[in-house]
């Protein structure tokens, strides 16, 4: 990027910064995410590292908050209420704790503490008694809320003095230790002026709380807690406060001498200001990045939202020395975790073609993190997606990945389009052959849409993914064939469609680079280990639009009663099975409505799916209910589980087939007909739906438990 081009975007995004923060601190309006917010002020950030010179006073990095409401008096703060830098990778973060080391000119020690997801809040207590409370606002200005924050139990009306800390000396032990001296600094807090600033939120349990209220009376459902929370301190009636159970983490004392912020945080406590349990000293880099990790995967346990960790330099000296830069601290840092959603610009849009033959775009991306995973690539889905967010190439989107689901555009921030943009046009030919493409309206689970079809039945494209999906764990689960085999393998002509895999002779392949006879023999040997599929596996295979494991395990159940338990049975067998079936004889099935039959049965009318299921027949494929299709037992009947995150003894699959194997259905996704979900580690947005709707949540050994 040039110079000039550098002062077009930081422009651009200057201006849209300044309008969501205005919205969300004046207007408590969220245009947009917390997450892609934080992702267009690093953008800025970087930039603005990159080209020092182009940084303005009035720039969103230079700012803290916003303005204050004028329904509330004004509170000047006595010293600024400064905001963090935001990293999210360790490299960052190794790169700021260098630099502080080296503008310290010393080893340094650091404190960590849980980044509170709520509003940061200023209390002033004089001779222990608060007597005022504020937020941030602006940093300098913020408003006063003390009628508010009395209402809130964490918050002491009075600091505890020394008689009430004496008769809890055992339960104080270890704040009291890291103090000395600590009558002498309890002594300084109640003689004058002392300001506590913290974090105000709700928590989890809470905060479905009032979401359930709401709905019952207003339809109304607040988007996450860290806005009800920052509400909830700015109503004008503090009644409505009280009732939204807030509670409050002290972080940073003021007025007070300490040697350290780990001091700082035992002082809070033993006067009776609630710090997060959590926080810890770390001597170096290597222990702050362990906890990052530790709780990280410790955070969808806490009944409170956290985004990240702030890391302090431990030493108030040194923290003091290190000065400020433009907004924030140089001695303090807020490490993130990248979120479900970032922001990133539009390279290119290309075309893919599936192994239906439907065009699906792709937007092709300036890589960005996005939920700890680096994103490239994400789906458009179809023509009408592309036409309802009117998605150009060079524009600014919001990228939206939660668990193990592929990347999607979510929106355009039309605000940062550069000028003289095109909309996007399909193309009339496929991208792979050349062929004419077919406009179609599909049906899909959410309703009608438009699809872009290659006519062409022999098209590259088709294959090659008609064959890596029968090779893949859900179908014929054959090792050693990827995408690089099956690309090579194709372009030499020794696989033309998935029966062709079982025609592959080893002196053949023997004779290719990367090959030799030993490795073609195991090859060979390990498809030919394939030939026998269970049925539901098979049924999968096929590649059927709208047909996934649960109704493809449905439909093999049927075909087991029909067949009275005959094994092996064979792929003509299946294919005589869905001639016989009608919109009404699917839909008796279970899960299968008139969408999914429509599919069945518009797929098995084309002459090239047919000829494949023959292939099949032809080279020996034999079908047999090698997993359980009927329950082992009932003791899931009725109940619904979706498994969210990385699970710790099985795969995902195996727990699925287990919730099957004792009668239960294994979901994707979460609904109000869930029974129970199931988090593992770096769980997704569907442990957040779950909580919202009110869905028990439980962590794999419960699982287990239940099991037996």
């Amino acid at each position: 990027m040039t110079k000039v081009q550098a002062r077009q975007r930081i422009a651009k995004l200057r201006e849209e910064i300044d309008r969501y923060r205005y919205a969300y601190h004046v207007l408590d309006q969220s245009l947009i995410s917390d997450a892609a917010q934080d992702s267009l002020k690093h953008e800025l950030e970087q930039l603005e590292q990159e080209y020092p010179d182009l940084v303005t006073p009035g720039s969103p990095s230079q700012r803290v908050g916003g303005a204050p409401r004028p329904e509330f008096a004004t509170a000047e703060h006595a010293s600024r209420m400064l905001s963090l830098v935001d990293v999210f990778t360790e490299d960052e973060f190794r790169a700021w704790a260098d630099r502080v080391s080296k503008r310290a000119e010393a080893s340094l020690d650091f404190f960590v503490e849980p980044k509170q997801d709520g509003l940061a809040l200023s209390l002033v207590y004089e001779r222990g008694v608060l007597v005022r409370a504020a937020t941030r606002g602006d940093g300098r200005v913020g408003e006063d809320v003390t009628a508010n924050v009395k209402t809130i139990e964490a918050v002491p009306l009075h600091l505890a003095d020394a008689a009430t800390i004496r008769r809890h000396r055992a339960a104080l032990a270890p704040a009291l230790r890291l103090l000395g001296d600590w009558e002498a600094m309890v002594a300084q807090a109640h003689r004058g002026r002392l300001e506590i600033r913290g974090e105000t939120f709700i928590g989890k349990r809470a905060f479905a709380a009032v979401n359930a209220a709401a709905e019952k009376t207003s339809g109304k459902q607040y988007a996450n807690p860290r806005n009800l929370a920052a509400g909830s301190i700015r109503q004008l009636d503090s009644t409505v406060t009280a009732r939204r159970r807030l509670s409050f983490f002290a972080y940073a004392l003021i007025g007070i001498d300490c040697a350290t912020h780990e001091q700082e945080h035992a002082l809070a406590n033993v006067l009776g200001v609630p710090v997060n349990p959590l926080s810890n000293r770390c001597d170096a880099v290597g222990d702050v990045l362990r906890y990052y990790e530790r709780l990280g995967a410790q955070r969808k346990k806490l009944d409170y939202e956290i985004d990240g960790i702030v890391v302090n330099v431990n030493s108030r000296v040194a923290f003091t020395e290190l000065g400020v830069l433009g907004k924030a601290p140089r001695g303090a840092i807020a490490f993130k975790w990248p979120g479900e959603e970032a922001t990133t610009t539009v390279e290119a849009i290309r075309v893919q073609v599936g192994r239906t033959g439907t065009l699906t775009p792709v937007a092709i991306l300036a890589p960005v993190n996005v939920g700890g995973v680096t994103v490239t690539h994400a789906t458009l889905h179809n023509a009408d997606q592309i036409r309802r967010l009117d998605v150009r190439v060079g524009d600014t989107v919001i990228v939206h990945r939660a668990g193990d689901v592929i990347p999607e555009v979510m929106s355009v921030l039309t605000n940062l389009r550069p000028t003289r943009t095109k909309s996007y046009r399909f193309p009339s030919h496929c991208p792979i052959c050349g062929s004419a493409v077919e406009k179609r309206r599909v049906g899909t689970k959410t309703g009608q849409s438009a699809a872009y079809f290659c006519a062409n039945p022999g098209c590259y494209a088709r294959q090659r993914e008609r064959i890596l999906h029968c090779t893949r764990r859900g179908g014929y689960d054959i090792d050693g064939i990827g995408e690089k085999t099956v690309d090579k393998f194709l372009e030499l002509g020794l696989l033309t469609d998935p029966a062709s895999l079982w025609e592959l002779h080893a002196e053949d392949i023997a004779q290719l680079e990367g090959f030799g006879q030993t490795s073609a023999e195991n090859l060979v040997r390990a498809i030919a280990a394939r030939k026998t599929v269970a049925l539901d596996r098979f049924v999968l295979s096929l590649g059927i639009p709208q047909v996934g494991e649960e109704t493809s395990r449905a439909l093999a159940v049927a075909m087991t009663q029909e067949s009275s338990g005959r094994a092996p049975l064979t792929p003509r067998d299946v294919l005589r099975w869905l001639d016989a079936q009608t919109l009404d004889t699917l839909q008796e099935i279970p899960d299968i409505g008139p969408t999914v039959a429509g599919a069945i049965l518009a797929w098995v009318r084309v002459r090239d799916n047919r000829t494949m299921i023959e292939r099949l027949h032809d080279v020996g494929v034999t079908i047999a209910a090698s997993r359980p299709l009927h329950a082992a037992s009932e003791k899931f009947a009725g109940k619904t589980f979706v498994f969210t995150g990385e699970l710790a003894v099985m795969t995902r699959e195996d727990a699925e087939a287990l919730v099957r194997t004792h009668g239960g259905k294994a979901a994707s996704s979460v609904s109000k007909h869930t029974d129970y979900v199931i988090a593992g580690e770096r769980a997704g947005s569907k442990l957040r739906q779950a909580e919202q709707l009110g869905v028990l949540v439980i962590d794999e050994q419960q699982f287990l438990r239940m099991v037996q």
